[in-house]
């Protein structure tokens, strides 16, 4: 069981995943002359393939074999979930520049974090998930009650960035409102793909950081080694659609013309990555509902982190009224929801 302080431990680690994933978009408004294609295709080769694979292969003795052990439905099922993911991964990266960062993240955590936390209570996951309480349980009907206040505070967001559209519109002129529109379509897409994420580590930690643990690997590197091998295919989709759209644009040459912006790339996607296994770690120390209750934290804290970089980047410059003081409410709404999901885990102990 676990105990007060995993649970204190546990929240702090899954808001810091949050946190560190949001925060990390500040390194591509740092950039200067990469566009999605070149960052994108550096950060996620950098951060979704190389970070993880170095980890597992120099922190896990015989990672190959401890793969094999586990079989093979394991390590496809967790690759379904991260393609899911891929796609939700490049509509977001997509989305970060045609409505910015603050609605993004505000959508598609909103729509993840309602179906990543129902899901895991209804289809138990692997290890200590397996013991998750169902959603008619004291636990599981705060846990929901979080999820609503949560997503009233979305909406709040989502109708502050369309009036935040509309009055860029009259403020500049330009006719841009249904582009915007078609974003918050990808983005809602995006927002019921992303919970592959979740799913790719709950169904797959259990054997997998087992089989690591069994050949000598420590508890930072098996955790890792759930994600090097089942993010594999939305990893290999993140860095070949950009690369794909080098190709098309013949723009390869960007990457040597502005070499100054590749550390940025390489910083945002090791960060992005970082958050990933905090993110599972800290699900791992919250105990039975760590599931539920960790995605639906990170996603909290994830929207939160969007909104403070999208104020300090000047994506709120000039924006008054009606936009300013929904935004206010959602930021509100989202540390309200983060407390009662956290007091619904507690029901658990």
């Amino acid at each position: 069981m676990n105990t007060l302080t995993d649970n204190i431990l546990g929240v702090a680690l899954v808001v810091l995943s949050g946190f560190a994933i949001s925060g990390s978009a500040w390194a591509i408004k740092r950039m200067r002359g990469f566009r999605y294609e070149q960052w994108g295709f550096v950060a996620m080769l950098s951060g979704l393939i190389l970070t993880p694979w170095i980890v597992t292969l120099v922190g896990c003795p015989e990672a190959f074999a401890g793969y094999r052990s586990v079989g093979v439905r394991v390590l496809l099922l967790s690759n379904l979930f991260s393609l899911s993911w891929g796609i939700a991964n490049v509509l977001y990266m997509i989305c970060l520049e045609r409505i910015g960062l603050s609605l993004t993240n505000g959508i598609l955590s909103g729509i993840g974090a309602s179906l990543g936390v129902v899901i895991p209570m209804v289809f138990k996951g692997t290890g200590s998930f397996q013991n998750a309480p169902g959603l008619g349980s004291s636990a599981g009907l705060t846990v929901l009650l979080g999820v609503a206040v949560m997503l009233v505070g979305v909406v709040l967001a989502s109708l502050s960035g369309i009036g935040r559209e509309r009055l860029k519109e009259m403020g500049d002129g330009k006719k841009n409102l249904n582009a915007f529109l078609l974003s918050l379509v990808m983005i809602s897409a995006a927002g019921v793909l992303s919970t592959g994420i979740s799913f790719s580590f709950i169904y797959s930690q259990g054997p997998i950081v087992a089989a690591m643990k069994q050949r000598g690997a420590g508890d930072l590197a098996a955790n890792v080694a759930v994600w090097a091998a089942g993010l594999a295919a939305g990893a290999v989709l993140n860095v070949l659609y950009p690369a794909w759209l080098m190709f098309r644009r013949r723009s390869f040459g960007v990457l040597r013309e502005h070499s100054r912006d590749i550390p940025l790339a390489i910083i945002f996607g090791v960060t992005f990555f970082a958050g990933f296994p905090i993110m599972g770690k800290g699900m791992l120390l919250l105990g039975a509902l760590g599931a539920s209750v960790g995605f639906g934290l990170q996603q909290a804290s994830l929207l939160l982190g969007g909104q403070i970089v999208g104020f300090l980047s000047g994506e709120w410059k000039s924006v008054s009224g009606a936009p300013l003081a929904q935004i206010r409410w959602a930021i509100m709404l989202l540390v309200c929801a983060a407390a009662i999901m956290s007091v619904g885990n507690a029901l658990t102990r």
